[in-house]
């Protein structure tokens, strides 16, 4: 069953042009029938817009239970700076976010990481765009671990593609569990947008690409 919130959000990527449908080459090299490019958002109402979903899914699974928030680079960064505004403003919840550059700083303060220097002991939340094979989670933790004795518990994505991922019969995200004990919480899933497609008119070849997509790669 679709909840009206997430109808909300799938209408509000779609009105922004990030959720869209036709052939698209994924990191994980699947040639998928639609795409989430969360690099097109770009006015002040959308990023505030979306830093309340993303609050929202953070409220309602760790509450405050959280030390820090980090956003890769490159997509991350809005995505935590937005989800960071949002929690103080809208639930009291006040938490730093830091981000890292892709290239090491070598002047100034110097180092790749911006803004809250993580401490041992620290649980930090990531916030990202979307997992499709967990390529950008692997790249990701080695910065984490190497700054800090960090606790790594929860993540925070927009669409949980429900992919299979290096291993046969596991998703990405199962896999992201295992290998480093990170619980992936989405705002959506694969399945949302299939079933808002099937509730709208005009999306019948769409419909028929995604459903070949998912029977071949995505375990429900």
């Amino acid at each position: 069953m679709l909840s009206a919130a997430k109808k909300e959000f799938i209408e509000f990527m779609m009105s922004a042009d990030v959720l869209r449908f036709g052939e698209f080459k994924t990191k994980s090299g699947r040639l998928s029938p639609y795409f989430v490019n969360t690099g097109n958002y770009k006015t002040g109402a959308q990023i505030d817009t979306l830093g309340k979903y993303y609050a929202a899914l953070v409220k309602e699974t760790v509450g405050d239970n959280f030390d820090a928030m980090f956003g890769p680079a490159y997509k991350g960064i809005p995505l935590a700076t937005a989800c960071a505004g949002a929690l103080a403003r809208e639930y009291g919840i006040d938490k730093p976010y830091f981000f890292n550059r892709k290239e090491a700083k070598d002047h100034g303060e110097g180092g790749s990481l911006v803004g809250y220097k993580p401490v041992d002991g620290d649980r930090v939340i990531i916030i990202e765009d979307v997992i499709t094979a967990g390529t950008a989670v692997r790249e990701t933790v080695p910065i984490l671990r190497g700054a800090a004795d960090v606790k790594l518990s929860d993540m925070f994505i927009s669409v949980n593609r429900s992919e299979v991922g290096t291993t046969p019969g596991k998703t990405a995200l199962m896999e992201v569990k295992e290998e480093f004990g990170i619980t992936v919480h989405s705002i959506i899933s694969v399945t949302d947008i299939h079933e808002y497609l099937k509730e709208q008119e005009g999306y019948e070849a769409v419909l028929k690409l995604m459903e070949e997509y998912m029977e071949k790669y995505c375990i429900l």
